[in-house]
């Protein structure tokens, strides 16, 4: 990400690497077969992650043609208020001097709810 934050993405099936930072998981799900010792995560952010309803929605598409709809239905999501404070304390980590690295498990990264929430993220780094 640009202006000096330093968000980086990461799945959680990778090693971590020197400069992760402070790694925070951000799905709803604990991934499957990691130990928390492996994961090596210091926050779990569960509503920053689309909702149940939203995620089962997006998943029965098989084609793949509902994730302009999702991203919409996602970025709503984000503006509630529990969602709001967690981006709230997301964007505090990255200003207190990063880099954070946010871990996910989804195996297709460009598709999933990753990509908007660091859009999202950017957005909310850039407004004060």
């Amino acid at each position: 990400m640009g202006s000096g934050s330093d968000v980086r993405v990461r799945r959680v099936y990778d090693p971590e690497e020197d400069g992760d930072g402070t790694r925070v998981l951000v799905d709803r799900l604990w991934p499957r077969g990691v130990s928390k010792d492996r994961a090596r995560i210091d926050r779990w952010l569960k509503d920053l992650t689309p909702s149940g309803e939203l995620r089962t929605w997006y998943h029965e598409d098989r084609s793949g043609t509902r994730y302009d709809d999702f991203v919409d239905r996602y970025r709503a999501e984000l503006a509630g208020p529990a969602q709001s404070a967690a981006v709230q304390e997301l964007v505090g980590m990255v200003r207190e001097g990063g880099p954070v690295t946010l871990v996910t498990a989804v195996k297709d990264v460009p598709r999933s709810h990753v990509p908007v929430l660091v859009e999202y993220l950017e957005h909310e780094l850039h407004r004060r």
